[in-house]
């Protein structure tokens, strides 16, 4: 396991200081705020600590409310909302200075078995061939060089590699709004249901929002031709998977409006299973000139 993933993993492993209650810190992110896939992910953690471990994670849905103060800590609150026979239910509340930063919603299913039909996975090009995160953020002379290390460190716990151009790459003409990375954690992981599921809700709000940008010729937060966050966050994990073995996030952009950008995806398994569904919208604005 690479250093930086057991970095990350200490990071999700929240402190509890109470019944239903979770601290964690944070830690710089590419912006200046907590990364918004950190904090969904640690408040998957909080709610999943709190579910018995026959049941697995397939939904959540979240709202980010304020960012985040990355120099101080984040309480969990856990709401236990429902215990059913077949379905558990939590609400997680995380709070900064006093004020609710950010909400989620998860719930848990016993395995059954059911009706089972998916989309076809696309076509993509094996990960193996596409250079990887840090030879294709190396290749582009226009980015400053603090920008790529501050790419490089938000990113080294995870091998993150685009098909094509992301939008910091290439920009300035707008192209279809279809992004595709393949991406899994640098290490071996344990064999815990739920910490693959963290795990994939941490990346997946790293590049879901590219799409959007593609389609207007936006280079993105990395060059500062627009500014935003996310607003809302949603998965549906379909099936199992594993966060160490190479994953397929098909992304795309249904619309732009209203200051507001969508993107949804679909992630699948090397071999072709759906594992998870995704829908994001985020604030996406371009800077006013003065």
């Amino acid at each position: 396991m690479s250093e930086a993933l057991q970095s990350l993993l200490d990071l999700l492993d929240l402190e509890r200081i109470e019944e239903d209650i979770y601290r964690g810190r944070s830690r710089s992110a590419v912006v200046p705020r907590v990364f918004g896939g950190q904090v969904a992910a640690q408040a998957m953690v909080a709610a999943g600590r709190t579910v018995p471990a026959d049941r697995h994670a397939h939904s959540l849905h979240a709202y980010f409310l304020r960012p985040g103060d990355p120099g101080a800590p984040i309480v969990y609150n856990v709401d236990r909302l429902r215990d059913g026979r077949s379905f558990t239910t939590r609400r997680v509340v995380a709070v900064q200075h006093g004020k609710p930063v950010f909400t989620l919603s998860a719930s848990f299913q016993t395995y059954e078995e059911g009706l089972d039909h998916q989309a076809p996975m696309p076509s993509a090009p094996d990960p193996a061939a596409l250079p990887t995160g840090e030879e294709r953020l190396r290749s582009y002379p226009h980015l400053p060089a603090e920008t790529v290390e501050r790419f490089l460190q938000a990113r080294a716990a995870v091998d993150l590699r685009y098909v094509d151009d992301p939008p910091f790459g290439d920009f300035g003409t707008p192209r279809e709004p279809h992004s595709q990375v393949w991406f899994r954690t640098n290490g071996k992981l344990a064999d815990d249901p739920l910490l693959h599921v963290v795990l994939a809700t941490y990346v997946s709000d790293m590049t879901l929002l590219d799409s959007v940008l593609l389609a207007h010729g936006r280079g993105g937060w990395a060059v500062g031709d627009v500014v935003g966050a996310s607003l809302d966050h949603a998965m549906w994990f379909h099936r199992p998977f594993r966060a160490d073995e190479w994953l397929l996030y098909d992304q795309q952009s249904p619309s732009a409006s209203g200051g507001r950008g969508l993107g949804q995806a679909r992630i699948h398994t090397q071999d072709g299973r759906l594992a998870v569904s995704v829908v994001q919208e985020g604030v996406v604005r371009v800077p006013r000139e003065h």
